[in-house]
């Protein structure tokens, strides 16, 4: 309530004319440093790093339900995203249907970006990857996704599907552990 308060409900990052439509800041980045502090905290899990430093990949025992939480996820955001126009009166239903455009595309090139670019510097397609690249385009069009194009959302969505295999990568070189990404797809994105 904080936090949401500074943009939302004339807070003071909304007078200096900060725009956040749904909760990319408000929302990810507030999550996205309490999942960092908390991996911080709590350390890595047992056999992640070998004693040379470098990383053992521990990756999720069951993709399929991984698959479809974000699937789940990504349904579920067209709930929040577009529904954050339901408090305009005037046009609010063309507003909401745009913001859907952008939500799909950004989710579409973010995840089409992450498997590539892990694939290329992996030597094969990641579902790990390929879903928090979703993920991550998800997040990063959440705050502007009623001010930008279509086409600027394509690019959202790409920029963040390479941000967040980066973010995944330095996440593990510095030696925190987090298991599913939140780091990567919700405070770089």
């Amino acid at each position: 309530p904080v936090t949401g308060h500074w943009i939302w409900g004339g807070g003071w990052l909304a007078g200096k004319g900060f725009l956040d439509f749904a909760g990319s800041t408000v929302v990810h980045s507030v999550g996205g440093w309490a999942a960092l502090t908390g991996a911080i905290i709590l350390g890595p899990r047992f056999g992640k790093f070998n004693a040379d430093g470098s990383v053992n990949a521990m990756p999720g025992h069951n993709l399929t339900s991984a698959m479809t939480g974000t699937l789940v996820l990504w349904l579920g955001w067209f709930g929040f995203n577009p529904g954050s126009t339901m408090g305009i009166a005037a046009d609010g239903g063309a507003m909401a249907a745009h913001v859907c455009m952008t939500t799909n595309s950004a989710a579409a090139t973010g995840t089409l970006a992450a498997t590539f670019l892990s694939w290329l510097m992996m030597g094969k397609p990641d579902l790990g990857m390929t879903l928090n690249g979703c993920l991550a385009g998800l997040v990063a069009i959440t705050a502007p996704c009623a001010f930008v194009t279509v086409p600027a959302s394509l690019v959202i969505g790409a920029a963040a599907g390479v941000i967040v295999v980066f973010a995944v990568l330095l996440v593990d070189r510095l030696h925190i552990d987090d298991p599913v990404g939140a780091v990567p797809v919700h405070l770089f994105n």
